[in-house]
């Protein structure tokens, strides 16, 4: 197991330290899948990237989280650091970015241009630092434990022979409240064995990987609240060599945000009124696919929505309070504030079936029935119907019909 490990890092570090020299030489497109269009303060940041920065980037996916000003961050697997000079303005001089990576030549080229970014953003003195070394061992490489807010990863995780290692080293250097949000490519089974050992499918992100049902079974372990989705999308590979060899198999590029609750927190139904000022989403927070909330708006939360945000950064950006009692069964969703009344809107709310809604955007009609049938059933009154991580695997079967 040792030695396939070694050889798996030496092999990701030659296709990206020397086979690979900018962006346009990848053989698939799985590291180039957008799930939606960047804001416009985070692409406003990208125009400030050094170009051989942005040139050497290989991620995938939308890795810029909300409510970054002074955060503490870490970027696993951060390449050239591209992800971390965008955060490194978003965060501001009193914030702070990290970036780890095992390849030394794209450290090498991240830190050959700290000061041209910090003159760029006006600052003083670095917000930003790079480090040489592996992402299953955050310990070695100096970082301590609950020294960061948020975690992030672009298109990484899969290339690590221990994605366990990953989550629970990131759990570790979290904070409680703390978010791991990343952006990877998943697969619609377990892989074969001639897939995992490919050279060049392990370099363009899709030899390792996760298996949809690995992720909530891994986050659940590790310590983290079950695995909320954010973006998905479809990865059409474009190669024919590449599609003669995976067959069968699909992959998507997802991204998902992962939680450090505190483990005495006591969930409870709340009602929620989004304060607005979050920069580049004053108006309207889209948390992940069940949720978006927009300025002054009422909305009914579930059990474990109302602890992610009572628990974590997004707390003082709302008001929160336990649900009143109402007349009707209906499911939490959203209520306006109109003339002093509380008013019944239209449900964004489809339980907590996070690995659904991708389903919805990947699988076809035949779960949308099956989604529709459910949200449809009557719902006790004063309780709140939620899937646990342990019952998410049942929905998967179906992931990529």
């Amino acid at each position: 197991m040792a030695a396939d490990a070694e050889r798996v890092y030496r092999e990701v570090q030659d296709y990206y330290g020397k086979e690979l020299t900018k962006t346009k030489d990848l053989k698939t497109n799985a590291c180039r899948t957008l799930a939606r269009p960047l804001p416009a303060f985070v692409r406003e940041a990208l125009q400030c990237v050094h170009e051989e920065v942005s040139a050497k980037y290989y991620g995938c996916g939308l890795v810029i989280p909300e409510c970054l000003e002074n955060c503490w961050i870490l970027d696993l697997g951060s390449g050239s650091g591209r992800d971390c000079y965008v955060l490194s303005k978003l965060v501001g001089k009193n914030g702070h970015v990290t970036g780890v990576d095992m390849t030394e030549a794209q450290v090498e080229v991240a830190k050959k241009h700290v000061a041209y970014h910090m003159n760029k953003f006006g600052y003083q003195k670095p917000n930003v630092s790079f480090i040489h070394g592996y992402m299953e061992k955050l310990g070695e490489a100096g970082l301590k434990d609950e020294s960061y807010s948020i975690v992030i990863s672009n298109c990484v995780v899969n290339l690590s022979p221990d994605k366990r290692a990953v989550l629970r080293e990131a759990y570790r250097v979290l904070k409680e409240g703390g978010e791991m949000y990343f952006s990877d490519v998943y697969a619609s089974h377990d892989l074969p064995e001639e897939i995992r050992k490919h050279r060049v499918l392990w370099g363009e992100c899709l030899a390792g990987a996760l298996w949809w049902k690995d992720l909530y079974k891994i986050a659940e372990e590790v310590g983290f609240w079950p695995p909320r989705l954010v973006t998905t999308s479809r990865i059409t590979l474009a190669n024919k060599e590449v599609e003669s060899v995976v067959g069968d198999c699909q992959f998507v590029s997802a991204t998902f945000r992962l939680f450090k609750i505190p483990k005495d927190v006591l969930p409870q139904q709340q009602e929620v009124i989004y304060k607005g000022g979050i920069v580049g989403h004053e108006k309207e927070l889209e948390f992940d696919i069940n949720y978006k909330f927009k300025q002054g708006e009422v909305v009914d939360v579930d059990e474990e929505t109302a602890a992610l945000l009572q628990n974590s950064r997004f707390a003082s950006k709302f008001f929160i309070h336990p649900v009143r009692p109402t007349s009707d069964n209906s499911s939490p969703g959203k209520r306006k504030l109109a003339k002093g009344k509380r008013v019944r809107g239209a449900c964004k709310w489809l339980y907590t079936l996070t690995g659904w809604h991708l389903i919805l955007a990947v699988g076809g009609a035949v779960l949308l029935q099956e989604v529709r049938e459910k949200s449809t059933q009557p719902k006790q009154q004063g309780k709140t119907t939620t899937l646990s991580s342990k019952q998410v695997p049942l929905c998967h079967q179906r992931l990529f019909l």
